[in-house]
Parts: C-alpha cells; structure tokens; sequence
C-alpha cells in the first residue's frame, strides 16, 4: 500500500477482450483442431518451477506459425468466466490501459514513473519479457516475487477448475497480474496490450484512460493490410465515459479513431490538436542532445520538459504519458507538476535503446518491425558516436522482413545473422542473409544462436564501434541472457537483472 490513498469510486464491470504470450501477442481461442489436439497435461503447483511448467503447457501464440483471428476463434467468454472465478480482480483496481504498435513500452514507462513520483503504488503490466517471465508484472518497478508468482498460479488454476476452462499462457498470466495488483492494492495499474486491442485478453478492464500510441504497419495478417484496419482494432480498447488519447496522425488513422470513439461513447482526446503541444531536439551540456516538449491543457502547464528516453519518436509518447496523468488528474489523482516532471526523467526501460556495456560496448533494442527499426537506425545515428556499426539481427519470419532488412542497412556497417533458440517463428538466419545480400551488397555472418553473434561481433568490432543486437524480443532477451551469463567479458552498466 502507498503512503498516498487512491480516489475511490464505483468500479463498472468490463466490456471486450481475447489474450497474449512470451514475445507479445494475443493468446487465442484456438480453431478446434488445434485445441484438441494440445490438451494441457494436468500439473500440481507446488513450487516455482511447476508453476513455469503449468503456465509452459498453455497454449502459446508465439509459438505458432500461423493464427486465426477473427471473433470466432478470439472470444472473451474464456477470459470473463476465468476472472469471473478468481473473484473480478480487475474491477478492484484502477487502471490505464496502453495499445498501439510501437511505444507502447516506453509509453507505460514514463506513466508509471511519473505516478509513482507522485506517491502513488502503481502495478505495471507489459510484454514481452526478455530473460525472467516475472518481468511483466511488476509493483513499483519491481518483479512479483516468486513465492507471489506461485501464489497467483495456484489461484488461477484453481479458478480455472471452477470455471471448467483452460486458459491460454496469455489468458493465465493476464488474470495472475489483475489478481496480483489487487492483492497488492496497488492505487492504479499501467496494463499494455499485447497484439491489436478490440480482442486482447487485458481488454476486460475499464479504465480511467484509455490510450493508442503510434499506428504503423505490423501483424498485417492478423490486424490488417492498412493503416486504418489495424486502428480499427487498437481503438477496440476505447470505452464509454472513458477519455480516448491519441495523438494526431494521417487522416486514415484520425478518421478511424473518430469513427470508433463515437460509437463507443469515448471523448477521443487528441494531442497536438485538442490538447496543444510541440517539441524541439536540442543539445545542452547537462543532458547532450535530447528532445524537449511542451504541454498545455486547462489543469496542466508544462514547458520544456526534457523527454528521457533517446529518439525524436519518444516525443511521441512522451505526451500521450503526459495526457494520461492529465485525466489520471481528473479522475482524481493528485499529481503535481514538480512531482510529475520528477518522474518522467527517472524513467529508464530495459532492452530499449539500452547500452548495456560500456566496455565493449553493446547496445540492444527489441525494434521487432519496420516502424521501431528505422526510429532505432536514427536514434542511434543521433545519440550514440561510434565509427561502425556491427548489428546481431535474427527477427520472426511473419514480419516485413524485406522492409527490417532496408532499415537495418541505413545504420549497420556489418551484420550478423541468428536466431533465438526455442522459438518456432523464427526466421532462418540463412534466408535473412541472402535476402540481406541481394538488397544491400554488405558484409554479413550467420551463427548459430545469439551468444555465439556477440562473440563473432566482439571480434570483428574495434573499440570506437558499436555492437547493436536488434530484431527481436527474443533475440534480445537471449544476447541478455548471454551478457549476464558472461559478466567478464563485459562492463555492465547497471546491476542485473534479479
């Protein structure tokens, strides 16, 4: 419990949903085929790796090659009667809800920082995780604890029983967060979605705000083949009364986000438009360059505010984080501006724009499509002096891949082709490399996993380079996994991981 106590209210039960996995997607009703043929074997939760095992025995999306998605094989029955059974936890705590395809991440992290300033205990549920599952349910910036992980496995598969249904890994560890928040009585929760919004598991909240960052191409065969389709499903998150916060983007996408919020009953909050807003990169002895926002509404007043996170982009999500304390302020929240600017330049995201070591020097980035590779490529380009660029890159084969590998030359002087381990989707290193080699002509290297590419990029980097892995979730949380199994060969810039 915080020191400061949350506003208090009536709580509505939840409207609309489906769910999520290791790398970020949405566990699935599966086709009837498939769920008959991948029953989960029953397994008694006595400790922490049973209950990895119960949760590795659901079925996983990101393990799939392909997916259905349309309401007949993602529904919310499974999800409502599984929350159901465990008691409603998600209407015991208050929440903001975060969709979009790229800053969702960095978006949440800049909320939560700034809530927690303000003296407030705030729960934070996102995805993927790179090495530790309990990497996306944390209190106050840190990991649910393991014996709470069993705890809140226990409960669900319980309720599970109880309500005669088998959840989805995503599903499973979605009602395990709600559930934990609640036991916590955390004051408010950042929840992300995990892939598009209408059908998402975490949909099955109505929160204070609802918020859609930036809309780009990605999961084109499940979301859609337009900018506006695939709004269409983010902005399924949008509720009645609920403030919708968008920021101001291509006619397709603002007319869809209009067109949604109406029907849903939502006042759709754009900012740089109903709210006023600008930023400026610049460069200051203190801070080297960085971007600066301003931020205006009838309760808040924020002028050049230095955006924490590296990139032009994160200006972006900076002031949707931003218009999201300010209904967080109308709902209630004491959130005082000196407290607020406090926060956000606490902020820091692991596996983002993250220079793990100096010594070599090693940067990773979970740029996992075309839209957060090329922001990578420039942030990089603005942030970082190097004198080549030697890039580990493995990604999953239903991506863009042609248009990653584009975005990838614009930075990379030599790249390394893997893949991680374990993960069905994943692009064949060799593929990638041709690929590579017809649409650029550089030097490029295939190795087998991502620990055997940072040895390769280790000995063909000079001290004044740079080692970027990229591409992948997956990836990254095995160059992590790597890198903290190796801490000689590196001078770590942070502790590790717990």
């Amino acid at each position: 419990m915080s020191s400061k106590s949350a506003p208090k209210g009536p709580v509505r039960k939840a409207t609309a949903a489906a769910s999520k996995t290791r790398g970020g997607g949405t566990a699935m009703l599966m086709p009837q085929r498939a769920s008959e043929s991948a029953k989960p074997r029953k397994t008694v939760i006595d400790g922490y790796q049973a209950a990895l095992r119960w949760l590795a025995d659901r079925p996983d999306i990101e393990r799939m090659r392909s997916v259905r998605y349309d309401d007949g094989a993602f529904k919310l029955d499974r999800m409502r009667a599984l929350l159901t059974a465990l008691g409603d936890p998600q209407d015991e705590v208050k929440t903001i809800h975060v969709a979009g395809t790229v800053g969702k991440g960095s978006t949440c992290a800049m909320i939560a920082h700034m809530l927690q300033e303000c003296g407030y205990t705030v729960g934070v549920y996102t995805s993927p995780h790179f090495i530790d599952v309990r990497e996306r349910v944390t209190v106050d910036h840190k990991m649910i604890s393991k014996p709470a992980f069993v705890e809140m496995a226990k409960k669900v598969q319980s309720a599970a029983a109880r309500a005669k249904v088998e959840p989805t890994f995503f599903e499973a560890i979605t009602a395990m967060a709600f559930k934990h928040f609640a036991n916590e009585a955390v004051d408010i929760a950042v929840i992300e979605v995990g892939l598009g919004g209408r059908l998402d598991s975490t949909n099955v909240i109505t929160p204070i705000a609802s918020v859609v960052t930036t809309i780009d191409l990605d999961h084109t065969r499940i979301l859609g083949d337009t900018l506006g389709k695939i709004a269409r499903e983010k902005a399924g998150i949008f509720k009645r009364g609920v403030p919708a916060i968008v920021f101001d983007a291509q006619t397709e996408v603002n007319r869809t986000f209009a067109e949604v919020a109406e029907r849903a009953g939502a006042e759709l909050r754009i900012v740089n438009r109903d709210i006023e807003f600008s930023s400026r990169f610049c460069t200051s002895p203190e801070l080297g360059p960085h971007t600066r926002v301003c931020f205006y509404t009838k309760q808040t007043r924020i002028e050049h505010l230095p955006v924490p996170l590296p990139g032009e982009h994160q200006a972006t999500n900076c002031g949707l984080a931003l218009a999201a304390i300010d209904a967080a302020r109308a709902a209630g929240f004491d959130c005082p501006e000196h407290l607020v600017t406090a926060g956000l330049a606490k902020t820091r995201i692991v596996g983002r724009m993250d220079l793990v070591s100096e010594r070599p020097r090693v940067l990773v980035d979970g740029a996992h499509n075309p839209a957060s590779l090329n922001a990578l490529m420039r942030c990089v380009g603005a942030h970082v002096p190097y004198d080549s660029m030697v890039a580990v890159f493995g990604c999953c084969q239903d991506k863009d891949v042609g248009e990653m590998l584009d975005r990838l030359n614009l930075g990379a002087d030599k790249v390394i082709f893997t893949r991680a381990t374990g993960n069905p989707r994943a692009a064949d290193p060799h593929e990638l490399q041709k690929l590579f080699q017809e649409r650029s002509g550089k030097m490029s290297q295939v190795a087998r996993t991502a620990g055997e590419a940072i040895a390769l990029a280790l000995r063909a980097a000079s001290p004044e380079d740079l080692v970027c892995v990229t591409g992948s979730f997956y990836v990254v949380g095995d160059a992590l996994k790597h890198i903290q199994e190796h801490p000689h060969n590196f001078q770590m810039r942070r502790p590790q991981m717990p």
